[in-house]
């Protein structure tokens, strides 16, 4: 394996630039998201109905392919940070809540419920003066 890896020396840095740029990206990105969500995100409540996704049925399964793939994306990449410097969990957690899928709300929660997710995830709200995430 390490004589594939000496016949390769660009895939060598292309990882260390992938790892530098997930690195500070999640430095960037996880707090801007974590303190736009609402503290009550998690609590049970009635679904709007969203008459965008009526009126442009095409646009909107558009969106929800690109949300997803985005989603999957994060989670690739925070899969990748528990290996390499970063905010691997922190970053799954947000890519899972970007996507949409069956049982995403049960899966949001065991994650949140996992002591230093949640702690933080309050932190960074509380430097920035945000109430704390609500569980249910």
């Amino acid at each position: 394996m390490f004589e594939w890896v000496e016949n390769h020396p660009t895939l060598l840095v292309a990882l260390g630039i992938f790892s530098v740029v997930t690195f500070v990206g999640s430095l960037l990105a996880i707090p801007l998201i974590v303190v736009r969500m609402p503290a009550d995100y998690f609590l049970p409540r009635n679904k709007r109905h969203n008459t965008f996704h009526d009126r442009h049925q095409k646009t909107a399964w558009i969106f929800v392919l690109g949300k997803n793939l985005l989603g999957l994306l994060i989670v690739l990449a925070g899969i990748a940070m528990l290996v390499l410097p970063g905010q691997g969990i922190l970053c799954i957690f947000l890519g899972i809540s970007v996507m949409n899928f069956p049982g995403k709300r049960k899966l949001e929660i065991r994650i949140l419920r996992l002591g230093p997710v949640i702690k933080s995830i309050n932190w960074i709200r509380k430097k920035r003066g945000k109430k704390p995430l609500l569980l249910p």
